[in-house]
């Protein structure tokens, strides 16, 4: 059983929302959906669902084109970031509602009902309304209504964005292995690059209505295509500095250089971008071969153990996210260290022609 798009798009008054996409998912995977909001992610699940027709391209579901079919005639399912329940309804018969309009018998119902309300832990809630329940427990019932059905494809459209920090990452946990058995194919939509480490599986990676890459999540993570992936799959957006190779030699901005070793050492000479994620700056030297860039410090935000700096380099803005808490001068000059380890390097068109050392070795 497979989804494919095939050259799918989607044009609205001229405007591209969906560039031509071929994307093909597997029976029993979990698919993230990775963009900043309107980058398209909605959009192409509404393509997938049936919901809206694409303006070029087919779709086909298990080898049959279902470009034209009507969403009801299709085994989907779809949960919103705003959980919709039936507020008359009792958890039971919330679950049970997309049973009923199929036809299915009572005793099916039961058991299917209490089967996917035991999985969401929801069993002591049955007879409740959704009033009554907390947010974490209102959005679990509207995960159970999607699992009742059996359905083949099960959309996720940034469920848990609504929900607390706490219920946040229980429910990250627990989705892959609830899912998992039932043998669907999950399509997960995220703002947050972290959200789609946890959840693991495979990862389509949206940037103005484009998917600039798929593949399984560590993979794409480690070794993004280009800037524009590695920009999206980086939060905040992955930090960027010219540099050029000359012979053995990779010149940094501030007149700093390192040997070009590895893949680096087969470049031809010339200019390219170099790329390092915030967690691979620091305030203290903690490698002989890191290199100092001075930057100013506009801002600090801190997280509890963590401070993110806002920084300055000769006009372009970084952002390093630095391990505990610190009392820094704002608007005073910083010194920051990079193990060049840590520095992906694109080519002018912003292809990556060489990925970070650490990336290649984990």
């Amino acid at each position: 059983m497979t989804l494919e798009l095939q050259g799918v798009s989607k044009t609205v008054e001229g405007q591209t929302h969906i560039a031509p996409t071929d994307l093909t998912l597997e029976k029993g995977t979990m698919n993230v959906l990775l963009g900043p909001t309107l980058s398209g992610k909605t959009s192409l699940m509404r393509l997938m669902a049936g919901l809206d027709q694409p303006s070029s391209g087919r779709i086909i579901w298990d080898g049959q084109d279902v470009t034209g079919m009507r969403v009801q005639d299709r085994r989907v399912a779809m949960v919103y970031q705003q959980f919709i329940n039936y507020p008359s309804m009792s958890v039971y018969d919330n679950i049970a509602s997309p049973l009923r309009l199929m036809g299915v018998s009572r005793a099916e119902i039961d058991r299917r009902v209490r089967e996917s309300a035991e999985m969401m832990k929801l069993t002591p809630m049955l007879e409740r309304k959704p009033l009554e329940l907390s947010g974490g427990q209102q959005q679990r019932c509207a995960l159970a209504r999607a699992l009742v059905k059996n359905a083949g494809l099960v959309l996720l459209d940034e469920p848990l964005a609504n929900l607390d920090y706490k219920l946040r990452e229980e429910l990250r946990i627990e989705i892959p292995k609830i899912f998992e058995a039932s043998g669907a194919i999950f399509v997960y939509a995220t703002t947050e690059p972290e959200e789609a480490l946890l959840l693991g599986g495979n990862t389509a990676t949206l940037w103005e209505g484009r998917v600039t890459q798929f593949g399984p999540t560590p993979a794409v993570y480690r070794q993004p295509v280009d800037a524009t992936t590695a920009r999206v799959f980086s939060d905040p957006p992955m930090n960027f500095l010219q540099i050029a190779k000359t012979g053995e030699q990779l010149m940094f901005g501030d007149g700093q250089s390192t040997k070009a070793t590895g893949k680096l050492a087969d470049l031809p000479d010339g200019r390219y971008t170099a790329g390092f994620r915030p967690n691979h700056l620091e305030i203290l030297q903690h490698s002989e071969t890191a290199l100092k860039f001075t930057t100013r410090l506009h801002v600090t935000e801190l997280t509890g153990s963590e401070t993110f700096v806002h920084l300055d380099h000769h006009g372009a803005r970084w952002v390093g996210l630095i391990h505990g808490v610190h009392d820094l001068d704002i608007g005073g000059a910083l010194d920051v260290w990079l193990d060049p380890r840590h520095v992906y390097v694109f080519g002018e068109d912003g292809r990556l022609v060489a990925p970070a050392a650490y990336a290649m070795a984990a």
